[in-house]
């Protein structure tokens, strides 16, 4: 029996996965990949021997991503995160709460919020998150937190975990879930930057017989009526296929197939998650006992990623400075993420290696929205 023909348009690590997966499976795969390579949001550049992602990534242990990894045989290397950890507030840094012990010790929370945060956390597992969808973010902290300062701190656990802001329309449903990963299996940030699991994943493919095609811009999805028959490239190019897998965002998918009001509805309707972030290279770290912060007065993380994972050379660090964009919230600048970095390493201005700075990267393209059902939506 003939192999179903599949294009995957989109060479980012989920077109990458989709196409490693197939091709294992007996279709016989074509990858086209618009730009000269591989990786998307997922790609690592070096600078002065530091590993640049774009913007601050990490790997949920206990997420379906990992799982997939899995199944194609790749093990990421790298390491988990967790000593040194701060909260930040009004520009000062306070004990994390991340067991037990910090739990009754932080100034961040009274003595009536950690009893709160406690028991939500102890039951944190059992919550069955399915009938959240609808629920907001807001709505579901107003519901299960009573006091102020619990509300804060664990606002900011979600922004850490989903990179969203907007918690009046996020879905509590993944929410919840991202928080019971989170706090299963905590997160690995992967050696060498995400290029790491691109080059990986691109290998896995490559040996089940996927072809990548770079530089290979699709234009269309071409239909017979309701019937795949293949794709149009840039060149007027037309290729073959039974059925087409695009990995890229509603607005993308809705432009390979004009006329569909299906996925125009989804296009206009969709919310991109972002975060302005700040990344540094620097040639030592002013505080070294200081790993993490995350804000709980406001939407700010900083992490030192290199301490966990080979991020930068002999002695150096590689920090990822953040704000969660959301609402309002659009038009952040680089002095408010300089102003969080001087909280969290006093003095690391005076060993800046390398820099970047992005006003508004897009973390996701589609914000699972309670209005549309959480994830079912």
């Amino acid at each position: 029996m003939q192999a179903m023909k599949v294009a995957v348009v989109g060479g980012g690590l989920g077109g990458l996965t989709a196409a490693a997966l197939l091709a294992r499976g007996g279709c016989e795969v074509t990858l086209y990949e618009r730009s000269k390579h591989l990786g998307g949001r997922a790609q690592t550049t070096e600078v002065e021997g530091f590993r640049f992602n774009l913007g601050p990534h990490a790997l949920y242990r206990a997420g379906a991503a990992m799982r997939v990894l899995g199944r194609l045989g790749v093990k990421p290397p790298g390491g988990i995160p967790g000593a040194g950890s701060y909260a930040l507030r009004a520009g000062r840094l306070h004990t994390l709460p991340s067991g037990p012990v910090t739990l009754m010790t932080t100034d961040v929370l009274s003595l009536a919020g950690k009893l709160e945060v406690a028991r939500l956390l102890a039951g944190l597992a059992r919550i069955d998150t399915a009938p959240l969808g609808p629920l907001s973010t807001r709505e579901w902290l107003d519901t299960r937190l009573a006091r102020e300062d619990s509300r804060a701190l664990v606002g900011a656990l979600v922004r850490v975990a989903t990179y969203c802001a907007d918690h009046t329309v996020l879905s509590a449903q993944v929410a919840v879930k991202q928080l019971q990963s989170a706090v299963a299996a905590n997160v690995l940030y992967v050696d060498g930057g995400w290029s790491t699991l691109v080059d990986a994943v691109e290998r896995q493919g490559r040996e089940a017989g996927a072809r990548l095609e770079l530089s290979a811009r699709v234009d269309a999805v071409v239909l017979r009526g309701s019937r795949v028959e293949g794709v149009r490239l840039a060149d007027g190019t037309v290729h073959a296929a039974d059925a087409v897998v695009v990995a890229g965002s509603p607005a993308e998918v809705a432009a390979l197939v004009p006329g569909d009001a299906v996925l125009a509805r989804e296009a206009r309707e969709a919310i991109p998650i972002k975060a302005a972030t700040l990344e540094l290279g620097l040639s030592t770290l002013p505080r070294p006992g200081a790993l993490f912060a995350l804000g709980v007065d406001g939407p700010w993380y900083a992490s030192v990623h290199s301490a966990s994972a080979r991020l930068a050379p002999e002695g150096g660090a590689m920090v990822h400075v953040a704000k969660y964009l959301g609402g309002s919230d659009t038009e952040p600048s680089e002095s408010e993420l300089e102003s969080v970095m001087d909280a969290f390493q006093p003095g690391w201005r005076a060993h800046v290696v390398a820099r970047r700075f992005r006003p508004a990267l897009t973390v996701s393209a589609g914000l699972p929205q309670a209005a549309k059902g959480g994830l079912s939506g």
